[in-house]
């Protein structure tokens, strides 16, 4: 299944996904500008977008529809989104979950204080408005992909 750059006009049917997921839309339109979908055949299943803050971002947005969860889509989605992230010259994400601790854990991100947030981050529409105040900030050096 092909992870590619998303476009502008997959945003219904990432919002689409995102809907059924229970994620929030609170500023998720304008980050899939640096953000990745996954394809089979015309269809949306898989969604991540990053937002930039200059050298550091925020991975949001994160999301795989229900009969494509378990098969690793997830895993590719998140490599594709730090890949762009990468290349956009971020070195370091940052997340915010409540239910995705783990998964996240497994591939490199550490739960860190709230409180120690980088400026940028904090201020964030994820960060204010769109996550409880009980999500997990999470963050991870990119370094150089290898």
């Amino acid at each position: 299944m092909p992870v590619v750059p998303a476009e502008e006009a997959a945003w219904p049917a990432i919002e689409a996904l995102l809907v059924e997921a229970g994620l929030p839309l609170d500023g998720a339109r304008g980050a899939f500008s640096l953000g990745v979908v996954a394809r089979e055949g015309e269809q949306i299943v898989g969604a991540a977008a990053v937002e930039s803050y200059g050298s550091i971002g925020l991975l949001r947005s994160v999301v795989v529809r229900p009969d494509r969860r378990g098969t690793g889509l997830g895993a590719a989605l998140v490599d594709a989104a730090e890949a762009r992230a990468r290349s956009a010259g971020i070195a370091e994400l940052y997340l915010l979950t409540d239910s995705a601790e783990r998964f996240f854990g497994h591939r490199g991100y550490a739960a860190r204080s709230r409180s120690a947030a980088p400026a940028p981050i904090a201020d964030s529409v994820e960060f204010r408005v769109a996550c409880a105040d009980t999500a997990v900030l999470m963050a991870r050096a990119l370094g150089d992909g290898s």
